[in-house]
């Protein structure tokens, strides 16, 4: 034993190898480690409820002598009374535990979430929650919640437009980060380090959205819609814009779900000049179910021949390619949204909609204007069919749905349908010209 003095700690030799303990003579339990590399850190030792417990105190230089002293006396005094300062500083570091560590951690669960369900989380946290996501979660109040939740309803993120879907959605993900938080870390006492989920509030308070069974494009104003897309594809700003043009004109004629499309890669898609029904694309990591094999319709298949002409163009040109189908310049490499042209659907329908509200679309016209039946818009559209039997889950193939490359073809069909009338309505007879 020594006395552990400032002089102590700057003169005691380090160890050939190893490290050695130096034990205070007059305070029991209050030690300086010592490595062979000349480190030097305070610790403690004691016994906690009958267990022996060796604490660090602290690296000599961050803490003084006089300091560590202090404070191994606080520590061994803890122990003495049944505190186990290893708990207690989980407990502190809990207490710090921000947003985005709870994200990481919820979304880097091995084999729990699919990569479009990590990328939406992801997103809310870096988007909605920016000012957030580097604080502390118990720093997240009732009080800021309400308002961060009608901010998003009144202004949405760019502050220009209400997005109450999105404003709903980005509060579901934070409701269950905080409850997953509230099962892993705990406080000082043992309890939860969220004892109340704040997102709670807004039981009583979610953004209205209407029946989405009406959040559609009417039947009366596809063609126009059409037309208007067909017309921006002309003259878009930049490769991103046409990007989330395309990536609309796609969703309106597949009725994919906005992640499937957006994240879609040319190697999961086939186009055969010779046969329609080997036009397809392909979706490996569903939200639900297995992977599947979607076919084409003529019209997607220009859609997508167009765009693969450029990728092409590229290639021979020696430029590096994307191998997303929609590319984008952001982080993700990828379209995320169709703000742009979504906007110009909402004009022209004079409601809001969303991308996922194409999908409605394509279902309402799939089943009511083209008389499909609902046992294959549920496969087109990537749902487990209501009406599947012992039949179908054991004998039919319903995971290459080429077959129905038929039904897609009769909606695309009726579409353009309905934007040649809607062209025609624009149109002044002659006769009515010159009557005027």
């Amino acid at each position: 034993m020594a006395k552990i003095t400032k002089a102590f700690v700057d003169k005691v030799n380090a160890p050939a190898e190893g490290y050695e303990i130096h034990w205070d003579d007059s305070v029991k339990g209050y030690g300086l480690r010592v490595s062979s590399q000349g480190k030097r850190v305070f610790i403690v030792m004691g016994r906690v409820l009958g267990k022996s417990v060796q604490f660090t105190v602290g690296p000599y230089g961050v803490l003084t002598e006089d300091a560590a002293r202090k404070k191994a006396q606080k520590l061994l005094q803890d122990m003495r009374e049944g505190i186990d300062p290893r708990d207690t500083k989980r407990a502190d570091e809990a207490m710090q535990v921000t947003l985005q560590q709870v994200c990481d951690a919820y979304v880097e669960r091995p084999g729990k979430l699919k990569e479009s369900s990590k990328a939406e989380m992801k997103r809310h946290v870096e988007k909605v929650f920016a000012a957030w996501k580097d604080k502390p979660i118990v720093a997240i109040t009732e009080d800021a919640v309400r308002k961060r939740h009608r901010e998003m309803v009144e202004k949405g993120l760019d502050g220009k437009r209400g997005a109450p879907a999105s404003a709903n959605a980005s509060m579901v993900t934070l409701r269950i980060l905080l409850n997953y938080a509230s099962r892993q870390y705990r406080r000082a006492d043992g309890t939860p380090l969220i004892q109340r989920n704040p997102v709670e509030v807004l039981k009583d308070h979610w953004a209205p959205l209407g029946s989405r069974t009406e959040r559609y494009i009417d039947r009366r104003k596809v063609g126009e819609v059409w037309n208007a897309l067909q017309a921006a594809r002309q003259n878009p700003k930049n490769r991103d814009a046409l990007a989330g043009i395309d990536l609309t004109i796609f969703a309106l004629l597949t009725g994919c779900r906005r992640d499937e499309g957006a994240t879609l890669q040319w190697s999961n898609v086939n186009i055969d000049d010779h046969d329609p029904s080997n036009c397809w694309w392909h979706l490996d990591d569903r939200k639900r179910g297995d992977p599947i094999w979607l076919p084409l319709s003529s019209q997607a298949v220009a859609l997508l021949k167009a765009r693969r002409a450029v990728v092409d163009e590229a290639i021979a040109e020696g430029k590096e390619t994307s191998p997303f189908v929609f590319p984008s310049w952001s982080k993700a490499g990828h379209i995320r949204d169709a703000r742009a042209p979504m906007e110009t659907i909402s004009g022209i329908v004079s409601k809001h909609l969303s991308l996922h509200d194409l999908r409605r679309s394509f279902t309402n016209y799939a089943m009511r204007e083209c008389l499909i039946e609902k046992f294959r818009v549920d496969l087109l559209t990537g749902h487990k069919p209501a009406q599947e039997d012992i039949t179908a889950r054991a004998y039919l193939d319903l995971a290459r749905l080429e077959w129905l490359q038929p039904e897609v073809q009769r909606i695309g069909d009726w579409i353009e349908e309905q934007a040649a009338v809607a062209a025609s309505k624009n149109v002044i007879p002659l006769h009515a010209a010159g009557a005027a």
